[in-house]
């Protein structure tokens, strides 16, 4: 997996590549945890590239929230592929995440 980071004004966006699993969850949090310790508090997470996610990844995805919310933040996913939008069907994630569709409907909500 591969993440790119990308600041838009306040927002700091991560574009995820690849597969979100057991393999690639650790250097996620790794990540995500050296972005909460700056101080970022609006995340959103561009899906589009991803192309599998395993129950390793929806965990880090759920821990990620949990932190943004401990910090007052705001975290919205845009760009889910069809598999991916699936896969967040049946855990129950759609109910969880402030999903948009893209990247600029996703920037405009954390706005």
């Amino acid at each position: 997996m591969d993440a790119r980071c990308e600041k838009c004004g306040q927002v700091m966006v991560l574009a995820l590549q690849g597969r979100l699993d057991t393999m690639a969850a650790p250097a996620f949090d790794a990540e995500v945890n050296r972005l909460l310790q700056a101080s970022e508090r609006l995340f959103l997470l561009d899906l589009s590239g991803l192309n599998y996610i395993s129950s390793a990844g929806l965990r880090s995805l759920l821990m990620l929230a949990k932190q943004v919310d401990a910090r007052a933040g705001k975290l919205v996913l845009c760009g889910l592929e069809e598999m991916i939008s699936e896969v967040f069907q049946v855990a129950g994630f759609e109910a969880i995440f402030n999903i948009c569709q893209d990247r600029a409907a996703g920037l405009a909500s954390l706005a």
